[in-house]
């Protein structure tokens, strides 16, 4: 479908990318990954025409659409929410236009034996083929599902565009790139706006998408449960592996020691040929072997090692001061701004050294709870009473946007510092990778992963012994990410994280609090034990549970169904199976109709105007059954797991 042969990309005498050469087939699910900066982004603007490569050619099918979600894009905000997501239905609307004129032609002709009349039959056929493949008969449910499935309410459907944040636009354009449903999909951190509920629905429907999907991600979950190729840029070239990234993980290490194992015999050999020719060079008994022993070596193909990239983070926090037992008493808070309540209810204890997570849909009020634990809001209800000998230190979401542009790396670090700190302060940017000239690099140049380094650095600068980190890992490689969850865990204070990132939370926290629908609920386990308990394989699976709620509740105190619930769940469950085997029953019927047909199609010696049309109608009666069916037994899925 699409074939990448010997692209070269250099900037001066920097070579980004050295003939690499690979291949996307049809329902390929390919994970890209390598360290920041290793040129995936470049990669996929390549591959869309953005940019041009240094050398080398990219081919592309005729047939093949791309669909390309880049990390940072305009967003139109002169519609709805609902009116610009249909937008994704241009061609769809174009090709309805088509079906209708080519009809209204048909219908009108009484010549039926002519090539221009059978021209136009294909013609109708191959339109209604592209509206189903499409999606043109069951649009606006599916522009209902992906909205839902992205996160966004009902009552969101009218809303201006221009009301949404950033990340909430950046959704939108997301749905109207799922809906479109091109031959491929090249994804650039699409979970970055996306908390965990939607990104296991993207999750799924990912995994169950039927053409191809190209994504660079450095969430491993994500990342595991959508792809089932790996294909790793590092110092220029490129390794391809079949296999998801944990499982690459594991074969990379071992291709590495292979390499090694073999590169270091071979370096044995060749020092021992060398040792032999020099001794015994200006012996002219020795001569033969001499000259054998140097044409040995001129035939002798080297064995090359990939160069490993070490780079890495080394991060320690520094030693936290003593706070007091408690370290924070949260008492039936709750925040509104003006007529809109954002949550309340929050009431639980934060002790030293825990590390807890807080969750949930994106305008819940995790980031608002964070800031009033910090003191930078004030609560609408309720209070915080801090411990003793209680300090913070902040990580924000928008740390880059707190950053002026103009200073440098190093200024940025050196206006805050105080005391003995501010001798190791090359020491702390080396940690971070940040060496040599990176230190003059004004913090405007620097890439989303280099700013959330720098905003990371900060935090070494003093001890604290509370550290409210909302969404650390945002714009990390998995590496980053892995040296950071390592340093928090080492981290003898108290951790309050704000994060999507389910494999950074495992072993990380113990205790989740989810902010939902206006409560605040406590769930004492890890992420995984959270997410089993919420069951949140979809979006519509935890609407249909949840009820909206005001004061805290805890998990588990949930109680059991009532005998008369279950009686109501059982009875609803038979009328939902029941619907399941109706259904089934008329796709069973049609798609013998449509065999039938197509059997005397097989054999017909002339054209039947009247068949044809007939067949098309069965066909896209099948297509409507099918949604209808994916629908009901979705139902069914739900209630049996309710």
């Amino acid at each position: 479908m699409i074939s990448l042969d010997n692209l070269s990309v250099s900037y001066g005498g920097w070579t980004l990318f050295d003939s690499i050469s690979f291949m996307i087939n049809p329902k390929d699910r390919i994970g890209l990954v390598g360290k920041n900066g290793a040129g995936k982004t470049t990669l996929l603007r390549i591959i869309t025409g953005e940019q041009q490569p240094t050398e080398g050619a990219v081919s592309i099918n005729s047939e093949c659409t791309i669909g390309y979600l880049p990390q940072q894009m305009r967003v139109a905000d002169t519609t709805t929410l609902v009116e610009e997501t249909a937008k994704a239905f241009e061609e769809v609307l174009r090709i309805e236009a088509d079906i209708e004129r080519l009809t209204n032609e048909i219908s009108t002709r009484t010549d039926y034996e002519s090539e221009e009349y059978a021209a136009l039959i294909h013609r109708l056929n191959d339109a209604n083929d592209r509206y189903h493949i499409l999606g043109g008969d069951t649009r606006e449910a599916d522009i209902e599902r992906t909205l839902l499935g992205l996160g966004f309410k009902r009552t969101d459907f009218e809303r201006p565009t221009r009301e949404f944040s950033g990340g909430w636009r950046m959704r939108i354009e997301l749905a109207k790139l799922l809906l479109r449903r091109p031959s491929i999909f090249l994804l650039d951190e699409p979970t970055n706006h996306l908390d965990i509920e939607s990104i296991q629905w993207l999750e799924e429907y990912l995994k169950n998408y039927n053409g191809a999907v190209l994504l660079i991600s450095h969430d491993r979950a994500f990342l595991d449960n959508v792809t089932t190729r790996t294909v790793e840029i590092s110092l220029g070239k490129v390794y391809d592996y079949k296999v998801p990234y944990s499982k690459y993980v594991v074969l990379r290490a071992e291709r590495r020691a292979q390499q090694m194992a073999a590169y270091e015999n071979q370096q044995r050999l060749i020092e021992k040929t060398e040792e032999f020719i020099e001794k015994f060079r200006y012996k002219p008994t020795k001569s033969n072997q001499v000259q054998s022993r140097v044409k040995q070596l001129e035939k002798l193909e080297r064995i090359e090692v990939d160069e490993e990239d070490l780079s890495r983070l080394n991060i320690k926090f520094p030693p936290a001061p003593r706070s007091g037992q408690i370290v924070a008493d949260v008492k039936e808070v709750g925040k509104a701004f003006g007529t809109k309540r954002i949550f309340s209810g929050a009431e639980f204890t934060i002790e030293r050294g825990q590390k807890i997570a807080l969750v949930g849909r994106n305008g819940e009020g995790k980031t608002t709870f964070a800031r009033i634990l910090l003191g930078e809001l004030e609560a609408t209800e309720g209070s915080i009473k801090l411990g003793a000998n209680v300090n913070i230190g902040y990580y924000a979401q928008n740390q880059d946007d707190l950053m002026d542009g103009e200073f440098t790396v190093f200024d940025t670090l050196d206006r805050v510092a105080v005391g003995d700190i501010r001798t190791r302060l090359r020491d702390i940017l080396g940690a971070f990778l940040f060496r040599g000239e990176d230190i003059d690099k004004k913090v405007k140049v620097l890439s989303g992963g280099e700013r959330s380094r720098l905003a990371m650095a900060r935090l070494m600068l003093e001890p604290y012994n509370l550290l409210i980190l909302d969404e650390p890992t945002n714009h990390m490689d998995m590496r980053s990410k892995d040296i950071l969850k390592e340093a928090l865990m080492k981290f003898d204070g108290t951790v309050v994280v704000v994060s999507h990132d389910r494999e950074f939370l495992d072993g990380l926290v113990d205790r989740i609090y989810e902010f939902r629908d206006g409560g605040v609920r406590e769930y004492l386990g890890d992420i995984w034990y959270f997410l089993e308990k919420r069951k949140v394989e979809s979006l519509q699976e935890i609407e249909r549970h949840d009820k909206p709620t005001t004061q805290k509740a805890v998990e588990s105190n949930t109680g059991k169904l009532s005998y008369e619930q279950k009686k109501e769940q059982e009875k609803l469950l038979r009328k939902l199976r029941k619907n399941v085997e109706m259904i089934e029953e008329q796709l069973a019927t049609i798609e013998k109709e449509i065999a039938d047909f197509d059997a005397k199609f097989a054999v017909a010696t002339e054209y039947n105007a009247d068949d044809y049309t007939k067949y098309n109608a069965l066909k896209e009666r099948y297509d409507q059954l099918m949604h209808e069916w994916e629908k009901a037994s979705y139902e069914v899925e739900i209630t049996e797991q309710s």
